[in-house]
């Protein structure tokens, strides 16, 4: 079996983890789920990382920051292979994302109130009246964040 050539500057992983901030083990996840094609190979049969390895390991780094799922990931990356294609399904995956992002905000908010709320009826004197080991104790009675 021939094996593609490298380009000149293709580079190894250690350094393609580097240069793209992904850790080596992540790269070879990728590559093993399909989000990162296959690198060519020296004849030592070590990977070399081209330019748009680095790129494309770079966009999936920071969809992975921006919290999307490695199926959107991987749907994204296939738009972004077909540009003459319509942005309707990337815009209809950042409404998604944003859907979630704005629900676990909502989720986060009543999670401040009800801490913000159990510290201020504290009496800071014995446990034996503590509103904050009340509430945790017995959330239901309290309102307490299902």
């Amino acid at each position: 079996m021939e094996r593609e050539k490298a380009p000149e500057t293709a580079v190894p992983i250690g350094d393609a983890a580097r240069l793209s901030g992904v850790k080596v083990p992540t790269i070879r996840y990728y590559e093993q789920i399909g989000l990162l094609p296959a690198p060519a190979r020296t004849e030592g049969n070590r990977r070399l990382y081209a330019g748009t390895d680095l790129r494309r390991l770079a966009f999936i780094r920071h969809a992975r920051e921006l919290g999307f799922d490695v199926d959107a990931i991987r749907t994204l990356l296939s738009l972004q292979d077909r540009p003459e294609q319509s942005c309707a399904s990337a815009d209809a995956i950042a409404r998604a994302r944003l859907a979630e992002v704005r629900q676990r905000m909502a989720k986060l908010k009543a999670l401040e109130d009800e801490l913000t709320r159990m510290i201020d009826e504290c009496a800071c004197g014995r446990v034996a009246e503590c509103r904050v080991i009340e509430t945790l104790a017995e959330p239901h009675r309290h309102g307490a964040l299902a």
